[in-house]
C-alpha cells in the first residue's frame, strides 16, 4: 500500500471513529463518513469491503489508542492495587464530565447490535475489553496484587456499571460511586466492620 492510500485508510479511519461515537453505528452511512473523509464512495470501499468492516476497523483503531492512554497513566509506578484503582478512577471521572463524552464507544456499538452476535464490530469490542482487561491484570500483577485476574474482572465490571449508568442518568457520580466501591474492596474485614458499626450507631441516634 502506497504512503498516499495509507493516509486516505487512516483519515477515513479517523472520520468514521468521530461519527459512530457521536452518532451510532445505524445512523452513520457510508456516504456520510465518504462526505467526512473528503472522498467518492467508491474510494471508501477501495479499502473497506462494507460499512461492518470499517466499523471493525474503525474500532480497533481506538481499541490502540486507549491502550496507549491507559499506558500513559503510569500505573506500573502505583504503590499498590488501591492506588492502582484510584488512579483508574480519577483518570475515567476526567473524561466522564466532558461535555463530548457519550458513554464507551464499544459498549454503545455491542448494544446496538446486541442482536448480531458474529457482527465484525461485536468481535472488535469483545477484543477490545479483552486486552483491556488483560492490561489491568499485568498492572495488578506488577503490584504484587493476590488473585490479579479477579482482582482486574472485579474492576472491569465496576468502571463497566459506573459508565453505563453515567451515560443513562447523565450523572458522573455513578462512577464516582463505583470508585469508592473499589476502594473498599482493599479495607480489612475490621475496618469494614468498624464502618458497618458507626453507620449503625448513627442510625440509631437519628431515630431516638
Amino acid at each position: 500500500m502506497t504512503n498516499r492510500a495509507t493516509t486516505t485508510k487512516s483519515h477515513i479511519l479517523e472520520c468514521a471513529c468521530s461519527l459512530f461515537y457521536r452518532h451510532g453505528f445505524a445512523r452513520v452511512g457510508v456516504d456520510q463518513i465518504a462526505e467526512a473523509a473528503g472522498i467518492t464512495k467508491r474510494t471508501l470501499y477501495n479499502h473497506f469491503q462494507s460499512k461492518d468492516a470499517l466499523a471493525a476497523a474503525a474500532l480497533a483503531v481506538q481499541n490502540e489508542y486507549i491502550l496507549h492512554q491507559v499506558q500513559l497513566w503510569q500505573l506500573e509506578e502505583a504503590a499498590d492495587p488501591r492506588q492502582i484503582c484510584k488512579i483508574i478512577f480519577e483518570q475515567l471521572v476526567k473524561w466522564v464530565v466532558q461535555s463530548d463524552w457519550k458513554g464507551s464507544g464499544f459498549t454503545r456499538i455491542t448494544m446496538e447490535l446486541a442482536e448480531l452476535p458474529g457482527h465484525p464490530a461485536r468481535k472488535a469490542s469483545s477484543d477490545h475489553k479483552a486486552a483491556l482487561e488483560a492490561l489491568l491484570t499485568r498492572y495488578f500483577a506488577l503490584s504484587a496484587a493476590t488473585e490479579a485476574t479477579q482482582l482486574a474482572r472485579r474492576i472491569i465490571i465496576l468502571i463497566e456499571g459506573g459508565m453505563s449508568l453515567a451515560l443513562i442518568h447523565a450523572d458522573p457520580e455513578y462512577l464516582v460511586e463505583a470508585a469508592k466501591t473499589a476502594d473498599s474492596m482493599f479495607d480489612s474485614p475490621a475496618a469494614i466492620q468498624s464502618r458497618q458499626q458507626s453507620a449503625g450507631d448513627m442510625g440509631s441516634s437519628h431515630a431516638k
